[in-house]
């Protein structure tokens, strides 16, 4: 019996990707770990005093952001690939999102290639028509804020504090999503 191992290799990779696709929740977020909100039974991320590091991260230019002086700032951060289903999948809703609140200056988002591709991520944005800036990381970036798994999105409060960190794709145009953007805008 002769076997085909690329097709048993490739079994691994469909297996990770049913189930990315299956963690998406084309109804709005789900799991949010808020420290406002139930999290099911787990425990939120950081307690409501508790900042942010400083996280650093390059634009399109080559120009280092600190999240620490974005404070004042409502920030977005979302951890993704181009090759990743589920980032791609919500991406036309983080998009969205950004165009809703386009001519808020309060409200800053971080679209972090994990690859560290910057150009072919440039690429890619403006092939779909997104306008969404591109940014890489600048430095580490610690466990507990991100596992290595995407997409994760992040979002940070005015006052540097971790409002939701969510891993799986969502719908970020949920009304639970841009509610809770015009609160934390309205702050």
């Amino acid at each position: 019996m002769k076997m085909n191992f690329k097709k048993i290799a490739l079994l691994p990779l469909i297996a990770i990707t049913g189930w990315a696709y299956a963690s998406i929740d084309s109804n709005g977020i789900d799991r949010i770990m808020t420290t406002n909100q139930s999290t099911n039974g787990e425990q939120p991320l950081v307690s409501n005093a508790q900042q942010t590091p400083d996280l650093k991260f390059k634009d399109e230019n080559g120009k280092t952001i600190s999240l620490h002086s974005l404070k004042g700032k409502v920030v977005f951060i979302n951890l993704w690939a181009t090759w990743c289903p589920p980032c791609i999948q919500e991406m036309p809703s983080i998009n969205e999102l950004r165009k809703t609140f386009k001519n808020n200056n309060n409200l800053v988002f971080l679209m972090v290639d994990v690859d560290g591709n910057i150009e072919k991520t440039k690429k890619w944005m403006k092939n779909k028509k997104f306008d969404l800036p591109v940014h890489v990381f600048d430095g580490e970036i610690p466990r507990d804020i991100f596992s290595g798994s995407i997409p994760t999105t992040i979002i940070v409060d005015k006052q540097n504090n971790i409002i939701v960190r969510h891993v799986g794709g969502a719908d970020y145009m949920s009304k639970e999503m841009v509610d809770l953007m015009k609160k934390q805008l309205s702050k």
